[in-house]
């Protein structure tokens, strides 16, 4: 099968770093947290992910454009790399969810988390996580978003099921371990990874 994948060219003010493995990796102009291990094995694995497409929209509950986000299948699993402004700031969940909707104000038509596999919730749930929990992102005090994320053994082929995939980004952080959602908070942003068919 054909490695795809949808890549957008960062919001100007952000330089996005990439990543392999399954913990964030953030790296800008404002001074955001680097992760180092990730880097450490990013190194390791060198730079095999295919080559930029298309950027993926992402907006607010009321339709505001917050950013754009790409993904790129690699060696170490999907990357999501997310580049946002005007987003309120502080920790937040994020997480895929099981269709490709994003209808606000509370896009619940994104349906609950991804979890092809039967899990619970939690990335420190003993009986999880779900395929699509990640670990939670921070927003700086400028509203900016700067984050790489990857989930390891994750291909853009998975995504695109029937019903597609959805990003959700939460008002509250994930605190990873309470099923079903981690009491995450309502959802505050949404983008279609891969739309409902």
């Amino acid at each position: 099968m054909r490695r795809s994948a949808l890549i957008a060219a960062a919001v100007p003010a952000l330089a996005l770093a990439a990543c392999a493995d399954n913990e964030p990796v953030t790296e800008n102009a404002a001074n955001l947290t680097v992760n180092e291990a990730v880097l450490d094995n990013a190194a390791a694995v060198g730079n095999d992910a295919v080559p930029a497409a298309a950027p993926i929209a992402f907006t607010g509950g009321d339709g505001t454009a917050l950013g754009n986000l790409t993904l790129e299948e690699s060696p170490a699993g999907l990357m999501i790399r997310l580049a946002g402004s005007a987003m309120p700031p502080g920790a937040r969940g994020i997480h895929l969810h099981m269709v490709g909707k994003c209808e606000g104000p509370k896009f619940e038509s994104a349906g609950a988390h991804w979890n092809p596999d039967g899990k619970q919730h939690g990335r420190e749930n003993p009986a999880g996580p779900h395929k699509g929990d990640l670990p939670n992102v921070t927003v700086g005090p400028d509203g900016a978003l700067g984050e790489t994320l990857t989930l390891a053994g994750v291909t853009l082929a998975e995504l695109g099921d029937s019903d597609g995939t959805a990003l959700v980004v939460h008002a509250a952080p994930d605190d990873n371990k309470t099923d079903p959602s981690g009491n995450s908070g309502d959802r505050i942003a949404c983008a279609v990874l891969a739309p409902a068919g």
